[in-house]
Parts: C-alpha cells; sequence; structure tokens
C-alpha cells in the first residue's frame, strides 16, 4: 500500500509541475530580432557602433539580447552595455521588456516597459516613479531585415529624441 501510495504522489507532483509551465512563446516579430547585429547610429548626439548577440532563452518564454558598444572607457572596457529580456506578458495581452545596463537605475519602474504590437513594430513605454517616460521603438523591415530603434526622453508631454539606431545583420 505505501509503495501505492509514493507512485501516486510521484505522478500527482509530476503532473502539477507540467501543468506549470508555461507553453514556449511564438513570436514571429521577435523571432526577427534574434541572431548577431551591428547598431549604428546617434546615441544621445554622438554617433556610435555597437554590437548585439540575441537569442531565445528561459525555455523560449524571452529574447534576450546582450548589447555592447565599440567604444571604450578609461579601463578599457565597453562604454555602455545592457542585457535586455523581452517576452509576452498573457495576462495584459502585451510585451514586458526588462532593460538592464550600466547606466544604473537597477530594478527600478524605469527597467521595466510594456508595449502593444503593432504591425512590425513594438513600442515600448517605460514609466519612471517621477512620471517621466522614456520611449523605444523597434521597428522590423522585412524587406531588407534590419531594425530601427527610435528612442526618445519625454518631460511635460514633449518627447525630445535621444537616439535613431539601425540595426544590421553581421
Amino acid at each position: 500500500m505505501r509503495t501505492v501510495l509514493k507512485i501516486f504522489v510521484a505522478l500527482l507532483s509530476v503532473s502539477f509541475s507540467a501543468s506549470a509551465q508555461q507553453p514556449t512563446l511564438k513570436d514571429s516579430l521577435l523571432d526577427q530580432l534574434t541572431g548577431n547585429w551591428v547598431l549604428q547610429g546617434t546615441i544621445a548626439g554622438r554617433e556610435t557602433t555597437h554590437d548585439i548577440e540575441s537569442e531565445w532563452v528561459l525555455g523560449h518564454h524571452y529574447v534576450q539580447f546582450h548589447e555592447l558598444s565599440r567604444e571604450k572607457n578609461a579601463q578599457g572596457q565597453a562604454a555602455y552595455e545592457a542585457i535586455v529580456f523581452i517576452g509576452w506578458d498573457e495576462a495584459s495581452s502585451e510585451y514586458a521588456c526588462l532593460w538592464l545596463d550600466t547606466t544604473g537605475g537597477g530594478l527600478s519602474a524605469q527597467a521595466i516597459g510594456h508595449a502593444k504590437r503593432s504591425g512590425d513594430e513594438i513600442a515600448l513605454l517605460f514609466k519612471g516613479k517621477d512620471g517621466s517616460s522614456f520611449h523605444t521603438k523597434f521597428a522590423y523591415s522585412k524587406s531588407t531585415d534590419t531594425w530601427q530603434w527610435f528612442m526618445d526622453d519625454e518631460e511635460g508631454g514633449k518627447r525630445k529624441p535621444f537616439a535613431r539606431v539601425k540595426l544590421t545583420r553581421k
């Protein structure tokens, strides 16, 4: 009888853990973001070039990209580095993005952005606790297999361009 009980408990725990897992994310737009990229354009008024490697991670639930600037700081390290996760939030039917970078800020509200999909664009909105907003729009061009990124600060309801960059495959 104890053996039967142990088998039942084991099967029950396996069925609960299997049912708790979410199905993998299938998103044709995020699929296009994976790969190795060169980012070129203007950020904060300066011409720049960054390298980006992106892939599906954590059971195909998120696209992670790792961004490194080619420019170096005084210590010889990349002047800018970011690790970004983009996934789908089923509850709100929108993308969710966690953007962590060397500018600091920790895990504040401004590190997390949300966006509805609109065609081949993901327009993320990051809101700060101080009422500020930061807009990051990813726009994919199927014909050229490139991405445009538009980043804007928003203060007092007015947007101010921060970055205009293009991603091309390596």
